[in-house]
């Protein structure tokens, strides 16, 4: 693994986390450039363009929309009259991508984590009728289910989707305390109010619009009081039957009138796409994919001074990996049976935008992607570790490349620590997950080679201080040589699949294989 450089990890994080770069924000000119060095550092290791016409690129069309808070409200009327709240203090509003101007009035249900899934025996809408009304929906989803199966149904996509199913016409998302600690609402709203994005679809609509749905309003504990007054139920209440994974709903003594005001903007922001080509006349034709996110947020709210959100880990790091990962493969004396396929993406941070925009419409069939492996936040740069968090490890055959690569490696493997973090469902390799392919991410572990450094802390801490803010940046102490020793188990997990005659399988009787593995036989729309 020695072709795997230290020096160079932190070389390619310093040029992409720079001031210069404004935060690589999705369809800005600061990611252009960003994506430019990208393209610049593969043609420079010898790979081969893999994006559109022959070209280092895939163009992701996309349209943003950002609430005009001044000019909306949200009203909520009772039997006692009128009460309006206070933007940005009791609530924020998320903009239409299908509308500039959207008005509601409707009664609100409460419905739980608002999940239905049958082959748990579990549904909060069962004994509710919603339609033509605004639903009131807490955060993540019951802790009783499998860490990844909860994550799927924290997943606001599958939320919207059975809210929508059910007749529900607005959408209001409420704030567990759990939640409020973890994501406290001075970090948070500056973000929703920054905007919310997708891609457009082949009519020009944006994907996962939800046109249904003609409010998105996410509440703060004070809102959410408001809108619990003279209810059945308390919020404590309420709370306490989440905490016990129990399904629930309650129709609220209250109606809600929504006024949205948003302005669209439309931009295009590339993919970029490089091939390593594999040597078996057959197997060539098959491809692992690599995956790894370039953009960031750009400008947020300020820290000491500094208003650019780095992202020197959130993911300077993980292109920094891959790009060396890339040049590794390209300068094998013999490259790998299968093709090795290195998509570096946009729009992960506006939510997995650029991954699953190549995962429905890849510039090779879908059929024959092999594998994604995924790399958001490089592992093993917190501090020299011995252990590995894989994710989705559990649901297919990957499990094997990952247990032999890590071995060989020296590291042993930790299950998720952290699953109310829903981390499964919040990077790249989710959408390929959703199109029927395996996947995995190969993350940080927890136990420190050193024993007075407690892993889990320092991670923890990291979260709620330095994450998705400016102090994301190159003056963190980093651990270089740790970062690259770990990129060597993923190279070797590529590398394993890319070897192997049989393509990776989901496992027997698996959720995911069950729920998306179909998908992966279709073709999609290569080179779109």
């Amino acid at each position: 693994m020695n072709a795997i450089r230290p020096d160079a990890i932190r070389a390619h994080m310093r040029f992409l986390s720079d001031s210069l770069l404004q935060g690589r924000g999705t369809g800005t000119t600061s990611y252009e450039i960003a994506a430019r060095y990208v393209a610049t550092q593969l043609e420079a290791a010898g790979l081969h363009p893999a994006g559109v016409n022959g070209t280092w690129y895939q163009t992701v069309p996309l349209r943003k929309s950002v609430v005009d808070d001044g000019k909306s409200s949200l009203v909520l009327i009772t039997k006692s009259g009128e009460q309006t709240l206070v933007s940005l203090k009791d609530y924020v509003l998320y903009g239409d991508l299908n509308r500039t101007d959207s008005s509601v009035e409707a009664p609100v249900v409460f419905v739980g984590f608002g999940v239905t899934a049958p082959e748990h025996n579990y549904d909060d809408y069962a004994s509710a009728d919603v339609k033509g009304k605004i639903v009131a929906v807490l955060g993540n989803a019951p802790a009783k289910f499998p860490s990844t199966v909860r994550a799927y149904y924290s997943d606001y996509a599958v939320k919207a989707k059975n809210a929508v199913a059910h007749g529900a016409v607005g959408f209001i998302d409420l704030l567990t305390p759990e939640d409020q600690k973890r994501n406290p609402w001075d970090w948070n709203m500056p973000q929703v109010q920054m905007g919310n994005m997708e891609w457009l679809q082949k009519d020009g609509g944006p994907h996962n619009g939800f046109p249904g749905l003609r409010c998105w309003v996410e509440l703060n504990q004070s809102g959410a009081e408001k809108l619990f007054a003279g209810a059945g139920k308390t919020l404590d209440q309420v709370f306490d039957t989440a905490r016990a994974s129990q399904p629930q709903s309650l129709a609220l003594p209250v109606t809600a009138r929504i006024h949205t005001i948003s302005s669209h903007t439309s931009a295009d922001s590339p993919n970029i796409i490089g091939e390593v080509p594999g040597s078996d006349p057959v197997l060539r034709n098959q491809y692992v994919v690599y995956t790894a996110h370039v953009d960031h947020l750009g400008i947020c709210p300020p820290k000491n001074g500094d208003n650019v959100c780095h992202g020197a880990l959130d993911n300077a790091s993980g292109v920094a990996s891959l790009l060396e990962i890339a040049r590794a493969f390209a300068s094998l004396p013999k490259v790998p049976r299968r093709s090795i396929l290195f998509v570096f993406v946009t729009g992960e941070e506006m939510g997995l935008l650029g991954s699953d925009y190549f995962a429905h419409f890849p510039t090779v069939p879908r059929s024959a992607i092999a594998a994604d492996i995924n790399i958001d936040g490089a592992p093993g740069l917190y501090y020299d570790m011995k252990d590995l968090i894989v994710l989705g490890i559990e649901h297919s055959s990957l499990e094997q490349q990952v247990q032999s690569a890590a071995k060989q490696i020296g590291y042993s493997l930790t299950p998720d620590p952290m699953p109310e973090e829903n981390f499964f469902i919040r990077s790249d390799q989710y959408s390929f997950v959703q199109q029927g392919v395996p996947a995995v991410e190969v993350g940080d572990g927890i136990k420190s080679v050193d024993p007075k450094i407690d892993g889990l802390k320092v991670q923890k801490e990291w979260m709620v201080t330095k994450y998705h803010t400016p102090l994301d940046n190159m003056d963190q102490v980093l651990d270089y040589a740790s970062g690259a020793r770990a990129a060597g188990v993923n190279f070797l997990v590529g590398y394993d699949i890319a070897q192997q005659d049989a393509a990776p399988t989901w496992n027997n009787g698996d959720f995911f294989g069950e729920k998306f593995g179909s998908r992966h036989a279709g073709d999609g729309s290569a080179a779109k």
